[in-house]
């Protein structure tokens, strides 16, 4: 069964259809420019490219029609009808406290999605429309929610309450939520299986590291702690995210500088992490570079995420008593071998013992840690979209 991999953003949509037992990639794009012109991508195996053309997409319906039209055409297509596509599973990425786990799209899920519009006014909205638009084009196949807050609702209170008055989240549901969760999810299940162990008996800490950036503490295969929080501005300093800060700060720069609260979170998503703190960028690869070239704030960025990293990795391990293996994963996690080693230097003292020639490796499954390592260090590509196609398909089979 082929699944149908859909992530809608208000004027965009990346898909990729997959088979999820094979684990095969059959092709995938983007439409981007929704409601102002329409330009569409698409990707396959040993077929023509079409990059950035022009299709006219007034709606999310005329993107999804684009990608359907691509797929099952008669001479690039990679499936031969539409009845090939088995499923569709959505990314959505608000589930709040209603969802533990991915579900098949009924009304009353849509009504669920629609009532976590204020905890993501940005996003919820934007998969609410990519559903709506697929069930218009492609009336009955079914169609899955996976959320990228689900896999963290099995964190205990202790982990996700918040010491402030409780009314708020009884009334308001202020509480840590988590995000990346598909993408945990997916490493930790292949975490369990490099190491040949049942995920019920491992103790793992996922670091999911890219311009967004968090990090899980996942016991016998669940999520127990997790660095974001109510939002994604939590956790460790990311590309342009503040992460973890002092709330006084905000009073005192707000009134120091005459700034509203709307400028001040603008400062604390966009232009604060590493790019605020290096006066150079957001890119981790700039940030080598110019620490090379002798750069001492750009050299301090690598350092400072680094080592909020390695303190949330320290600390995990004592929430959970103890671990069996650090995951690395996405943009920098599998590509920046520097922060792999200043993250897990001076972690030698709980088991972590990096090989430096193992860590020589950008982008593919491997074990990174010394022969002697009592804890293991691994690089696992992370894959949201495989991770969303075989909870779809699962369900669907049921």
């Amino acid at each position: 069964m082929n699944i149908l991999v859909i992530n809608a953003g208000s004027s965009s949509l990346k898909y990729q259809l997959l088979d999820p037992e094979s684990g095969v990639l059959l092709a995938k794009g983007l439409c981007e420019r929704i409601g102002i012109d329409g330009k569409f991508t698409y990707k396959a195996e040993g077929k023509k490219t079409l990059d950035a053309i022009d299709i006219p997409m007034p709606t999310h319906s005329e993107a999804i029609q684009a990608v359907l039209d691509a797929v099952a055409d008669k001479d690039n297509g990679v499936i031969a009808s539409m009845s090939e596509i088995g499923a569709v599973g959505h990314r959505v990425v608000h589930g709040g406290e209603a969802f533990n786990k991915s579900v098949l799209i009924d009304d009353a899920v849509l009504k669920a999605i629609e009532d976590c519009i204020p905890l993501a006014p940005l996003h919820n909205p934007a998969n609410l429309t990519g559903i709506r638009a697929c069930q218009k084009v492609m009336p009955g196949v079914p169609m899955v929610a996976v959320f990228d807050t689900a896999f963290h609702q099995t964190m205990p209170a202790k982990a996700y309450m918040y010491a402030l008055p409780y009314a708020w989240y009884e009334e308001d549901k202020v509480r840590r939520y988590g995000f990346h969760g598909t993408s945990h999810k997916y490493v930790a299940g292949r975490a369990a299986a490099m190491l040949g162990r049942k995920p019920e008996e491992l103790k793992l800490i996922s670091c999911h590291l890219g311009n967004g950036s968090s990090i899980t503490a996942v016991d016998g295969g669940k999520s127990v702690d997790t660095s974001m929080g109510f939002t994604p501005l939590a956790g460790v300093p990311m590309g342009t995210r503040s992460g973890d800060l002092d709330a006084g700060i905000l009073q005192y720069e707000m009134n120091k500088r005459g700034m509203r609260i709307d400028e001040m979170l603008n400062a604390l998503n966009k232009k604060s992490g590493v790019e605020g703190l290096s006066c150079v960028s957001s890119d981790f690869r700039d940030l080598e570079a110019a620490a090379a070239k002798g750069d001492a704030k750009a050299a301090l960025a690598q350092e400072k995420f680094a080592y909020e990293v390695r303190k949330y990795v320290g600390a995990y391990a004592a929430a959970m008593g103890g671990v069996d293996a650090v995951i690395f994963t996405a943009g920098v996690g599998e590509n920046d071998k520097a922060i792999r080693a200043m993250v897990c230097q001076g972690l030698e003292y709980m088991g972590v013992k990096l090989d430096a020639a193992a860590n020589d490796v950008r982008g593919k499954e491997a074990v990174l840690s010394a022969a002697d390592s009592k804890v293991k260090v691994l690089l696992i590509p992370t894959n949201e979209e495989l991770m969303i196609a075989m909870d779809t398909a699962e369900l669907v089979k049921q």
